[in-house]
């Protein structure tokens, strides 16, 4: 059987050992390519070309979208699977259309991360159904503007998280309890997302992220 050369790039190192870990126990995937950003990864590449990489939308120096954007301009033949906590509908359309191959939320499990790779390789493209849903929903809006991940306001994928929670209306003690966090925890996150965002209170804070296309409700 084939090897499949595996490229990772995420910021946050324990994530990447959970990957590294599962990756390990697949006798005909290897992993040769590790980096922690976008550009780390564009280095990277001078040296060694994976047959697939698994991309983090968030990162400090070059976001996701921007990154695979570079990637079919510069390197069309890598596959690229999207491993991210964002569950946007719209920004999982917006990526498979301008090049994505697959895209798994990190709360997959091994069984569905070994299909989507192995579908990208035989296949050129991964389907789950979160995914088609999207997409589907995504060709009935072809006039979307493309979405942000809040990258211009320096927002963590944990305050994305409790925004679409509250403009879901949700409570502070429910965020809590659906996030495994205390509810001082939310609040502390409600207040850097309003400082953030430079509005006043919660409405000014859903209004806001609404209209710059950071969430959609």
């Amino acid at each position: 059987m084939e090897t499949i050369k595996l490229g990772l790039v995420d910021d946050h190192h324990l994530f990447r050992e959970g990957i590294k870990s599962i990756l390990k126990k697949i006798s005909d995937f290897s992993l040769v390519l590790e980096a922690v950003s976008g550009n780390d990864l564009l280095k990277k590449l001078n040296v060694i070309t994976p047959d697939v990489i698994l991309l983090d939308l968030e990162m400090e120096d070059m976001n996701g979208v921007d990154a695979t954007l570079k990637l079919k301009e510069e390197y069309p033949d890598i596959k690229i699977i999207i491993l991210t906590m964002h569950k946007e509908e719209r920004m999982t359309s917006y990526l498979m259309e301008i090049g994505a191959n697959g895209y798994l939320l990190k709360d997959t499990n091994q069984q569905e991360l070994e299909e989507a790779i192995r579908s990208v390789c035989e296949k050129g493209i991964y389907f789950n159904p979160f995914v088609s849903e999207a997409v589907l929903k995504g060709l009935k809006n072809k006039s979307q503007k493309p979405p942000s991940i809040g990258k211009n306001y320096q927002l963590t994928s944990r305050e994305l998280e409790v925004m679409e929670l509250i403009a879901k209306e949700f409570t502070t003690g429910e965020i809590a309890e659906q996030l495994f966090l205390s509810t001082r925890t939310v609040e502390g996150h409600r207040k850097n997302l309003i400082s953030k965002l430079g509005v006043k209170n919660t409405a000014g804070l859903i209004m806001k992220a609404v209209k710059d296309k950071i969430i959609s409700v």
